[in-house]
């Protein structure tokens, strides 16, 4: 019988208790959560409390010691950092620097010049090792099953003519997250802590890089970081034109993606059936006919489960480094904030047209 690698979780917020826990707990009989840190005890025992229920042994880890405990466990061979965006990077460089394997959430990082950095500071770790342990990020959009289908049916619309991403939040005091002090002293706020799962699902469907971006921004709700909209043309590399546009708070929720072919419209709408929330996928074509089915979200299930597919191969791989899972790479998630960045450097140019940096 195969042992299930052991794990630990590095953060014990919102996300970890209402998303790692549970997912987790579903997939236990693949993986085994071994201790979850925070930086303070208090935190730290919440989460433990709910994650004792399936892991009994779970061990409670909280401060500089309790990092310094994991790094030096043996028996865990990857940690999930889910932590303020401000210090992801730094805690998962000194994870990696361990020898764990490390899935870290989005955003990559909190700029290019971070994500370049990190990028650069970990190859430097392991320019001579033939094993480098995996560095991935939880981009869970790139792993939701309506995007993996719209990835499929994409060439059914024949040449692209346009692309609309529109994004209508519901970023307002009811959410959990709208008091989030890092993402409200978060480079770009909202827009990029929300975004990147946008960008991710664009990126993946069209299945080309944005090359090009012209944007206007604005701040129009007080109680919200600045800006709170951003309405941005964009061009890809196939020469396509786009437009994204995105308010973090409205009144009407809206999320849809709208890609306009020679041989049809493929058309992807966040909503619910069934009392399932999930995004709905329709494939409009010159018969007039439409494909539709409808996917419930599984994208962080299926970016964990991923993660630990490959924290348990890799150490059977001989004569060089494992292939992980693409979809998870730094460098994927380092181009979503790339392209979030170029649209914020845009409208603080008035709409001056930016290029997009490429990882």
């Amino acid at each position: 019988m195969t042992t299930k690698p052991h794990i630990a979780l590095l953060g014990a917020g919102i996300f970890v208790r209402t998303q790692y826990i549970p997912r987790l707990s579903e997939i236990a009989d693949v993986v085994v959560v071994k201790a979850i840190w925070s930086r303070s005890e208090e935190s730290a025992r919440a989460a433990v409390v709910l994650a004792r229920k399936i892991f009994p042994d779970i061990e409670c880890k909280w401060g500089d010691d309790g990092l310094v405990d994991i790094s030096r466990d043996s028996s865990i061979l990857g940690v999930a950092v889910v932590v303020a965006g401000q210090t992801q990077v730094d805690i998962s460089l000194r994870m990696l620097k361990a020898g764990k394997h490390v899935l870290q959430e989005k955003p990559a990082a909190s700029s290019i010049n971070e994500a370049e950095a990190a990028i650069s500071g970990y190859n430097s770790l392991f320019t001579n090792s033939p094993h480098r342990p995996i560095w991935a990020v939880a981009e869970n959009y790139r792993f939701e099953p309506a995007f993996v289908e719209g990835k499929k049916l994409i060439n059914d619309v024949g040449e692209m003519m346009s692309v609309q991403l529109i994004v209508e939040g519901s970023m307002n005091s009811s959410n959990p997250y709208f008091s989030s002090s890092w993402r409200r002293n978060f480079i770009g706020g909202f827009i990029v802590d929300m975004g990147v799962h946008f960008i991710a699902g664009l990126r993946m469907v069209v299945g080309c890089e944005v090359a090009s971006v012209s944007a206007i921004t604005s701040h129009v709700d007080m109680t919200l970081p600045p800006p709170d909209n951003i309405c941005s043309l964009f061009q890809l590399e196939n020469g396509c034109a786009g437009v994204f546009v995105m308010a973090v708070s409205s009144r009407s929720p809206k999320i849809f993606w709208r890609i306009v072919g020679s041989k049809g419209t493929l058309q992807i709408d966040r909503g619910s059936k069934d009392g399932k929330h999930g995004y709905s996928v329709s494939l409009y074509t010159a018969d007039g006919h439409c494909q539709n089915s409808f996917h419930t979200f599984s994208g962080v299930t299926e970016e964990l489960k991923a993660f630990i597919h490959d924290i348990s191969q890799a150490p059977l791989k001989e004569g060089g480094n494992y292939e992980a899972e693409p979809r998870s790479s730094f460098v994927e998630g380092a181009q979503d904030v790339a392209v979030l960045e170029a649209m914020l450097e845009s409208g603080m140019k008035q709409g001056a047209q930016v290029n997009v940096k490429k990882f």
